[in-house]
């Protein structure tokens, strides 16, 4: 689909890589922007809808489906990372809580919307996953966890949406360089590449959109993950 004359509904959008979607999608010629935060007054950019929601929330969920029937483009671009190793104290906690905004929030959202992307013509879902999707590390398991999970759900909702002509799209960064990922001292993508990389898989009608090279790296080395990931456990035993 075009991204000229779409209707797209951000989640996230007040600030990082969600600004940044608003802000392309503006440039490239987008007719209506539904801008959607926990506190819409943090939304800044001008020439938007902003809309209450936090992804954890279905009465506004709810809300938000009913008032924006006409989008054709959803994206689910709201995460959270709380960073935990599945043996720390508070590891359930922290796993739940990452699962509720990173994969019921995507669930709920794309199901929800569902149905107004099939009478607007099917449209699209994007779907900001992680390379974290396919391996993890210690540090960051539990969001690993549910990177893991929202990209089973992705596939699903292929499967379930195809029928009705909507495009799902993963899209699978490393770390970016925004808020969510400033303690890490590793490199990191910038928020322009990872939603130009994204609306251009959009409009080529890509359901995978590898956001840099570590991200292509880690798909490309899944048939031997175990050794390039995770060596010492698979180094041969005394």
């Amino acid at each position: 689909m075009k991204i000229e004359g779409s209707v797209a509904f951000v989640t996230g959008a007040n600030r990082g890589l969600g600004a940044e979607y608003v802000r392309q999608l503006q440039a490239r010629g987008a007719s209506k922007i539904y801008a959607a935060a926990r506190n819409p007054e943090s939304v800044k950019t001008e020439g938007v809808v902003p809309i209450a929601l936090d992804v954890t929330n279905a009465d506004q969920i709810a809300k938000a489906i009913a008032e924006c029937g006409d989008v054709n483009l959803l994206i689910n671009n709201a995460g959270v990372v709380i960073g935990s190793g599945i043996m720390k104290e508070n590891s359930l906690e922290n796993a739940k809580a990452e699962f509720e905004t990173n994969v019921w929030g995507p669930f709920n959202l794309s199901k929800g919307f569902a149905p107004a992307l099939a009478a607007n013509g099917g449209g699209v879902i994007v779907n900001v996953l992680s390379a974290v999707s396919w391996m993890t590390m210690k540090e960051v398991a539990t969001y690993a966890m549910s990177k893991s999970a929202a990209w089973s759900m992705t596939n699903s909702l292929r499967l379930e949406l195809a029928r009705q002509g909507t495009l799902v799209v993963a899209v699978h960064p490393a770390f970016i360089d925004t808020d969510m990922a400033a303690g890490v001292d590793m490199p990191k993508t910038s928020p322009q590449q990872v939603v130009e990389r994204t609306l251009d898989g959009v409009e080529a009608g890509i359901p995978e959109v590898l956001a840099d090279d570590t991200a292509a790296f880690v798909k490309n080395s899944l048939p031997k993950h175990i050794e390039t990931f995770y060596p010492r456990v698979s180094a041969p035993r005394p």
